[in-house]
């Protein structure tokens, strides 16, 4: 039976490529989401705002009629491809063959580009890219002794990374960075003193933003002083200003007992996966959002940004995340990622958050990734 749909499966993906831009499949196979309930991040303090949708303006134009109208014809609906096997995938996009690294602790594959190396686990979440961790959004299958990936993992995670041109920024660069919370918004707190966030993602904005500048980009912040300012608005000001990229900047708090330490960077959430922190909210896999129409480049960013990160400041990688509930992510029409800079929730990296030479690192460690 699992070669009968491992053949069904396999002839049906005839059409992917890498140079194609996909539609996210017609039915999604229902699983439980993925939440990390180590974050435990400020998006939900005052300044959060749930995303109005506007609904289409009705027309008054009358509707045609016809004396015969022809008969109605239904077409028929078009194969949905869930799951691809990756060879087939590897082979069609010109890539080598999977390639077996381990058993243990779990059955482990690599696949490679001129790009840089995926690494994937057999019924795994995580993966990683040239040594960063990210994670999918549905664990690798063995079906009939071959691997087999969820096509929105191709599409939306191993083509972005594998197959297209890594990312690149061009002249009359615009980009927006975010300090964020601010005002009454105060976000989270230091273990150590109580200093609030707001005023070290303010301090992390204003060193990073001259360093931008020198590598040719215009630099606006959405606050340059302890004001209140909506997430919603945010948004609108990246609109209002035509930027290209929007970053926004926070640190991050979790469980004091626990400790939780590291970098993490997101991005908003493919249509179609769960993401994989939901705090809570909603996570309606069907939605689609603005800022989806740059799933890969947000991706692209996301690695890019984060690299640089781990290697600039030394600290623990806990990786490219997903979500769809930040509202600075959602409507934003440009690539646009969220970074939390460590934990002040953690006493050894407040003390670093507290120095002005780590932020001073944070803030060259972005520059550079975007010269």
């Amino acid at each position: 039976m699992f070669k009968l749909i491992g053949i069904t499966f396999l002839a049906a993906i005839l059409l992917a490529g890498c140079t194609t831009t996909p539609t996210p499949p017609e039915e999604i196979i229902s699983s439980p989401s993925v939440s990390n309930g180590n974050a435990s991040l400020n998006w939900s303090a005052p300044g959060f705002e749930k995303k109005t949708v506007a609904h289409a303006a009705k027309t008054n134009t009358p509707p045609v009629v016809r004396s015969n109208p022809p008969a109605a014809v239904i077409p028929k609906p078009a194969p949905v491809v869930t799951w691809t096997s990756l060879n087939r995938w590897a082979s069609e996009h010109k890539l080598g063959a999977p390639h077996f690294l381990s058993n243990t602790p779990v059955t482990t594959y690599a696949i490679s580009s001129s790009n840089g190396v995926m690494v994937l686990s057999i019924g795994s979440l995580g993966a990683t890219w040239n040594g960063i961790e990210l994670n999918l959004g549905f664990g690798p299958q063995f079906i009939d002794d071959q691997i087999f990936l969820h096509q929105l993992d191709l599409q939306k995670n191993l083509e972005p990374l594998l197959c297209e041109p890594p990312l690149t920024f061009g002249t009359n660069r615009v980009i927006v960075i975010d300090p964020g919370h601010g005002g009454s918004n105060t976000g989270t707190h230091s273990v150590l003193d109580g200093r609030f966030e707001k005023e070290f993602t303010l301090d992390w904005a204003k060193r990073l933003a001259p360093l931008l500048e020198t590598n040719g980009w215009t630099v606006f912040l959405t606050r340059t002083s302890d004001v209140y300012v909506t997430n919603s608005d945010r948004v609108v000001f990246a609109e209002v200003h035509h930027a290209d990229l929007f970053i926004s900047l926070h640190f991050n708090s979790g469980d004091p007992d626990e400790k939780p330490n590291g970098l993490e960077t997101y991005c908003l959430t493919p249509t179609g996966m769960p993401s994989t922190l939901t705090r809570g909210f909603a996570d309606p896999w069907s939605e689609h959002l603005p800022n989806n129409v740059f799933d890969a480049q947000n991706l692209q960013l996301a690695v890019l940004v984060h690299h640089t990160l781990l290697r600039a400041a030394g600290m623990e990688d806990r990786g490219v995340q997903r979500a769809r509930f930040m509202e600075v992510l959602r409507g934003q029409k440009r690539p646009a990622i969220l970074v939390e800079g460590g934990y002040l929730s953690n006493p050894a990296e407040a003390e670093k958050i507290e120095s002005a030479e780590y932020r001073q690192k944070l803030a060259e460690a972005v520059a550079a990734a975007l010269k």
